[in-house]
């Protein structure tokens, strides 16, 4: 392993680990050959495999708010002596906690969370000017004070050999234009599109001639089967929610022409592959976090309640997202078509 090598410390969402993808392209553009490798949760290293840019995917062994002290020192001991600098993503001080027990020499973060000696190339944090999250990974590739340019969009890579697979394993057919549903989303009820709404989606679009795919993880099982309950048995409705691993959904996902989609990590997958997405927000904000593509329609109403960014409704009557109608996204979806 060069001693020359670049650490990321990745984000824990799966979304904004496909929007580090920028500050990899970024970090390969200055530097082609220093190596990047990126320690994450291990969930998200299906995607982190994906990116060319990165040599290698290092499993952060810590759940969602896990301190995990021992684990870290454990890490950071194994990754001794393997790297020149490291970029801590997360501004939370048991990020900082692998590079520090690493001996990185350089290690770069946003001041926060009393992280001083932690880190010793800490940056100011302007909640203002790093208006967005794409904003704020950029900013810690770049030398303190640069010009932020312009981000470069993710681009995963895509195994054919896996998608021919994937479409026999689950009796999918590529006949038809495919549009996906991705009804899920990790961060909680709020940012989820109602079933019934998705359900009326998927008959529209069956009508018009598309095989309609319903995608997501174990945890969004659920709410597929009641959005497939109320289309009934239809031909072209396939439910493989739950039934395909993460790599599995980026090599499926490539397949579709378009993606209808919660503010969620498939979302941002799905916009990796060129996939054209209607990405559907409420309790968050698009112009905090947007998919870095050309090819997205973003579906925001902006009332006064939103975004509360709150992960069940305060007000219980959910209007940012319900107010968002099928025939509306429908239309766009027609708008949308080659």
């Amino acid at each position: 392993m060069s001693s020359a090598a670049t650490l990321v410390v990745g984000p824990s969402w799966v979304g904004d680990m496909v929007l580090a993808q920028s500050l990899f392209k970024l970090l390969k553009s200055r530097e082609p050959d220093v190596p990047i490798d990126v320690l994450a949760p291990a969930w998200s290293l299906p995607v982190v495999a994906r990116m060319p840019e990165v040599r290698e995917g290092i499993a952060a062994e810590t759940g969602h708010g896990e301190f995990g002290l021992g684990k870290r020192r454990r890490i950071g001991r194994v990754l001794r002596s393997r790297y020149a600098r490291a970029i801590v993503l997360p501004r939370s001080f048991k990020s900082a906690l692998i590079p520090w027990f690493a001996r990185v020499p350089v290690r770069t973060g946003f001041r926060g969370e009393m992280r001083f000696g932690l880190l010793n190339d800490v940056r100011p944090f302007d909640a203002v000017e790093l208006d967005q999250t794409i904003k704020r990974f950029l900013a810690l590739g770049l030398p303190g004070g640069s010009a932020l340019p312009e981000p470069p969009s993710p681009a995963l890579d895509v195994s054919p050999e896996n998608q021919a697979s994937l479409v026999e394993q689950h009796g999918l057919s590529t006949n038809r234009p495919v549009v996906a549903l991705l009804p899920g989303a990790e961060f909680g009820p709020s940012k989820c599109w109602p079933a019934e709404h998705y359900a009326a989606l998927a008959q529209r679009l069956g009508g018009d001639g598309y095989d309609v795919w319903l995608c997501g993880s174990p945890k969004d099982a659920p709410v597929a089967g009641r959005i497939a309950k109320l289309v009934g048995s239809a031909p072209f409705l396939h439910d493989i929610c739950g039934k395909t691993s993460l790599a599995d959904a980026v090599d499926l996902l490539a397949l579709a022409e378009q993606a209808v989609a919660n503010d969620s990590g498939l979302m941002h997958i799905a916009a990796a592959v060129g996939v054209h997405v209607h990405g559907l927000y409420g309790p968050t904000s698009p112009a905090f976090v947007r998919p870095l593509t050309a090819r997205a329609d973003i579906h925001f109403l902006d009332l006064d309640c939103s975004p509360c960014r709150k992960r069940v409704c305060p007000l219980t009557h959910h209007n940012c997202l319900r107010n968002i109608g099928p025939e509306a996204v429908h239309a766009w979806v027609l708008r949308r078509r080659p």
